[in-house]
C-alpha cells in the first residue's frame, strides 16, 4: 500500500479538519466526541489541538485517509505515559496494513520522546478495534461501565495498555 504518514503541524489545520470530520461522520459510535463538538471550534482551537497532541495522518497521493494521535501525560511523574486518540482509517483501506503503519509510526515517535507506555480506551462494542489492538500488543487492564453514552444508552469502555520499552 503506497501511503505516506506525516506528523501534522499548526499549518495543517485544513488537512486535520478534513480527516477528523471524515472520521467523526463515518464512524460516529467509535469516538467520544461528535462532529458537532468539533464544528464549534475556531481555527485557533484546531491549531491548539494539533500541537497539544502528536497527530499523524496517512495520505494516499495528497488525500488524507487515516489519522492517529498521541496525547502525552503532562505531570512529570506520569510523562512516561501517553494515550492513543483519534484512531481512524478510511473503510476502503481497512485490512490494508495502514492502521499498523500508523501505529508503528506513533510508537516510534513515542519512544523517541521517552514514552514507555501507551494507553487507550475503546468501546466494548467494537470487536474489530479490540482485535486490532490485541494483535498489536495491547492488553485489557480495565473496564469503565457506561463509559460512553451512544444513541441514548450506556456502553462500556475497555482500557487497554501496551508497554513500549525495549
Amino acid at each position: 500500500m503506497a501511503a505516506m504518514i506525516r506528523l501534522l503541524g499548526p499549518e495543517d489545520v485544513e488537512t486535520f479538519r478534513r480527516i477528523r470530520f471524515e472520521a467523526l461522520r463515518a464512524e460516529p459510535d467509535a469516538f467520544a466526541s461528535s462532529a458537532e463538538d468539533w464544528e464549534k471550534l475556531s481555527d485557533d482551537e484546531w491549531r491548539q489541538r494539533i500541537t497539544a497532541a502528536a497527530v499523524f495522518v496517512a495520505f494516499r497521493d495528497r488525500d488524507p485517509v487515516g489519522i492517529m494521535g498521541l496525547s502525552r501525560e503532562r505531570a512529570s511523574k506520569m510523562a512516561h505515559r501517553a494515550t492513543v486518540v483519534m484512531v481512524y482509517v478510511r473503510e476502503s483501506l481497512r485490512g490494508s496494513g495502514l492502521a499498523r503503519m500508523l501505529l508503528q509510526t506513533l510508537v516510534d515517535h513515542a519512544r523517541s520522546q521517552g514514552i514507555r507506555q501507551l494507553e487507550l480506551s475503546v468501546s466494548a462494542e467494537n470487536p474489530k478495534a479490540i482485535s486490532f489492538y490485541t494483535r498489536e500488543g495491547f492488553v485489557e487492564v480495565g473496564r469503565i461501565p457506561g463509559g460512553c453514552i451512544r444513541n441514548g444508552r450506556e456502553v462500556d469502555d475497555l482500557i487497554m495498555v501496551r508497554r513500549i520499552v525495549d
